[in-house]
């Protein structure tokens, strides 16, 4: 049967049984973990209209619809079985109106691609900090961007976006347009109840200067470091990145042999060079220096480096499953509980990142979103490995070092990374109360017949 027979697509059809299938299926997932999870059709969309026919097809041969614009969502919820599923990877028009300090974009242009876009127009956007992290899923959870402690979560600067809706219409959404469908976009995730094909982008000035420095210390050394860490992030200027990650590994250095290690790192987004040096010099008075193993100075890096070292560390190729949680325990306090776990992971390559204020504080920067922060620590932990005999050990080391982090359970999750399969509430719990109830109502009232995947779960 031809790809197009049924319908009038720009795009690709692509029905399960195809030749084309398996590796379209498999596409639809940027980590080299694919779920066993098999969509009855695929469509390739090569233009926002596109989406509309895809819709239109789906409700014709009753099936239900899933999206994917990077595929980097860890839980893989876009492939469900027995759904269509509307892959977004096609859209990556990116326009930029320097004048406004505004640019419309399609949901599948990378931070990559925005940041080079951006670059001759001296303008910046907070965009994920893995190169190949496409827009669309990103701003529908929220977005922990480059620079998101002064800039706030990276769906605050959506200003309107154009989507597709259960019942095929397409509508345009900003703060006067739709306003409920605004708030949800803004957070809703891997649950959101419309096909976006364009987002309207509010930029920022590029910093004058992006500078980073690091400090790396034995595992043993985890809690003094982290209450350090986490004192120093807190006193420092908003415009300040600073991240603990624990690794399962670490080459041997001259005053160290190898093993499991604890990093700090800051990031600087500042006007000058001398603005940023003086930001991060309290790297520089860190107690603990003197025990470090490892020792980056403060140097000169950009968007476009930071994304180049992200990228070369974070293959495709490898196996990944990830969980968060937001707690009201303090750094020193979650990170002392993962150390012995990370210290015998099942993979040396698996880590915890715990960055300190992930996102602005500012009320005017969380304002009528669907997301907000849920905690006062925030940490990340990916189990990443390579040999397929091991995913089972893999992921059973993940359940169980969050169980460790999070004994009573109660702790609160970021919809984006968390493991949406590890329990049933894992979704409920990536939002305040009242904004979960009020996303189901509006999932209700512009998809009352279901046609939207929901959020997954076990």
């Amino acid at each position: 049967m031809s790809p197009r027979a049924s319908r009038d697509f720009a795009g690709t059809l692509i029905r399960r049984g195809d030749r084309a299938y398996d590796s379209a299926r498999a596409a639809a997932v940027w980590n080299g973990l694919k779920p066993e999870r098999f969509p009855e059709a695929i469509v390739q969309a090569a233009s926002e209209r596109d989406v509309a026919e895809a819709l239109s097809y789906a409700r014709s041969e009753g099936f239900r619809i899933s999206m994917r614009s990077g595929g980097h969502n860890w839980s893989g919820s876009q492939l469900r079985d027995g759904s269509l599923l509307i892959d977004l990877s096609g859209l990556r028009r990116c326009s930029v109106d320097p004048g406004s300090a505004t640019a419309a974009v399609g949901p599948a242009v990378t931070g990559e691609d925005l940041v080079k876009a951006l670059a001759p127009y001296d303008l910046a956007f907070p965009v994920g900090h893995c190169p190949s992290i496409a827009v669309g899923g990103f701003l529908l959870s929220g977005g922990l961007g480059w620079n998101s402690r002064a800039w706030g979560p990276s769906c605050a600067d959506v200003l309107e976006f154009q989507a597709v809706t259960a019942d095929g219409r397409t509508v345009t959404c900003s703060e006067t347009e739709n306003p409920d469908l605004f708030w949800a976009a803004r957070g809703a995730g891997p649950g959101f109840f419309a096909v976006v094909t364009r987002f309207r982008l509010r930029l920022h000035p590029l910093p004058g200067a992006v500078m980073a420095t690091s400090l790396t210390f034995p595992l043993a050394a985890t809690g003094p470091v982290a209450a350090w860490a986490e004192q120093v992030a807190h006193e420092l200027p908003v415009n300040v990145e600073t991240a603990l990650v624990l690794t399962a590994s670490g080459e041997p250095t001259a005053t160290a042999p190898p093993g499991p290690r604890i990093r700090v790192g800051m990031t600087a987004f500042a006007a000058t060079r001398e603005e940023a040096l003086a930001a991060l010099s309290s790297a520089e008075s860190c107690p603990f220096a003197g025990s470090t193993v490892l020792r980056q100075e403060p140097e000169p890096t950009s968007f476009t480096r930071l994304h180049l070292g992200v990228g070369a560390a974070w293959s495709s190729v490898h196996r990944y499953a990830a969980d968060t949680l937001w707690s009201e325990e303090s750094y020193e306090t979650q990170l002392n509980r993962m150390a012995d776990a990370v210290a015998h992971a099942p993979s040396g390559k698996s880590l915890v990142l715990a960055p300190v204020e992930p996102v602005s504080e500012d009320p005017a920067l969380l304002r009528n979103m669907a997301f907000s922060p849920l905690g006062e620590s925030y940490l990340v932990c990916y189990a990443i490995w390579d040999d397929p005999a091991a995913d089972a050990a893999n992921a059973q080391w993940l359940r169980d070092t969050m169980a460790s982090a999070d004994p009573p359970g109660h702790g609160g999750h970021y919809v984006a990374e968390t493991d949406l399969e590890a329990d049933a509430s894992r979704a409920r719990r990536s939002y305040a109360p009242a904004d979960w109830d009020r996303l189901q109502e509006l999932k209700a009232a512009w998809d009352p017949e279901n046609v939207f995947h929901s959020y997954l779960a076990p």
